[in-house]
């Protein structure tokens, strides 16, 4: 059986080469006398019989592509059932992570559905303290990253092997402990981005990173106009880049850097909310997944 492309490819030529055949022989051939008005009549019916061969190639393409539509969307559907059903299960532990925080802190959260950027809010006596975060730090994970990873397991698989042999010299409970630290899974980096603001007196921008139940800072600046900090519209970044935004968080004095880090620890910038933080992105990555699927699965059944 020809396949679809063989079949629209071969219907011109066959067509062609009949209407040629037909050509040579009525040349072959004596012309009778025709009547002019049976001509006529002739021509007419020609020119309003429709086209069958055009017709049909049309159906044939429009076949093809609904027949796919279907397999693609029948493959979505299948991951969307899988992502149901499992997704969320394998982060359980990280949504008991978020509901405790949240339900014993004051914070409260802005997550729109179908955004990647997180805001939580709180007061602090006459402090307005603003966080943000994206999704997007999990899903830009470098290759690098993935490439360092690879190698340190592999040095980590190699020290493993000759450390074998004292391992299993070791008590039993000192065993238990090592196999628990093996458990604790490093987090990815997050940027969390910090602003503290007071009524006429402006803003910090204390920028972070939330990795393994630690705020690192990386930088603190100060505007005397709060939008600045937030920085919602291109012109107010292009201002805010312009300003002194202060020297690297490490150059500053030791003793400097310990009390700014107890300053956020007070306002409940804490070792566990960094802990919740790289928790909430995999699972609000996990549900913009999902309704992803479902948006393309919907768009192409339509």
């Amino acid at each position: 059986m020809l396949s679809l492309r063989t079949l629209t490819r071969s219907v011109p030529r066959t067509l062609s080469r009949s209407l040629a055949t037909s050509s040579r022989s009525a040349a072959l051939r004596p012309v009778p006398s025709v009547p002019r008005s049976a001509v006529f009549a002739s021509s007419f019916k020609q020119l309003t019989k429709p086209s069958c061969a055009a017709f049909s190639t049309s159906s044939v393409f429009k076949q093809a592509a609904a027949e796919g539509d279907i397999e693609l969307v029948a493959k979505l559907e299948d991951e969307l059932k899988h992502e149901k059903a499992s997704g969320l299960e394998d982060l359980d532990s990280s949504v008991q992570n978020i509901q405790y925080v949240l339900q014993n802190n004051s914070w409260e959260v802005k997550d729109v559905p179908g955004e990647q950027e997180v805001i939580l809010t709180k007061k602090f006596g006459n402090e307005e303290i603003r966080l943000t975060f994206t999704v997007a730090d999990l899903q830009n994970l470098s290759e690098q990253e993935d490439f360092d990873d690879a190698a340190l397991d592999e040095m980590n698989f190699e020290s493993g092997q000759a450390a074998n042999a004292s391992q299993d010299a070791k008590a039993p409970a000192d065993r238990d402990l090592d196999d628990l630290d093996r458990d604790l899974e490093p987090s990815f980096p997050a940027r969390v981005n910090v602003t503290i603001e007071k009524p006429s007196n402006g803003s910090l921008l204390i920028q972070t990173v939330a990795q393994d139940g630690l705020f690192q800072i990386e930088e603190v600046s100060y505007f005397s106009k709060p939008d600045l900090a937030h920085a919602q519209t291109a012109e107010k970044d292009w201002a805010r880049q312009s300003l002194y935004a202060g020297p690297p968080f490490e150059n500053l004095d030791e003793d400097l850097q310990t009390f700014m880090e107890r300053y956020l620890e007070e306002r409940g910038v804490n070792a566990e909310l960094a802990n919740m933080i790289p928790d909430y992105i995999q699972v609000k990555e996990q549900k913009e997944y999902v309704r992803w699927i479902e948006n393309v699965k919907n768009f192409i059944s339509a």
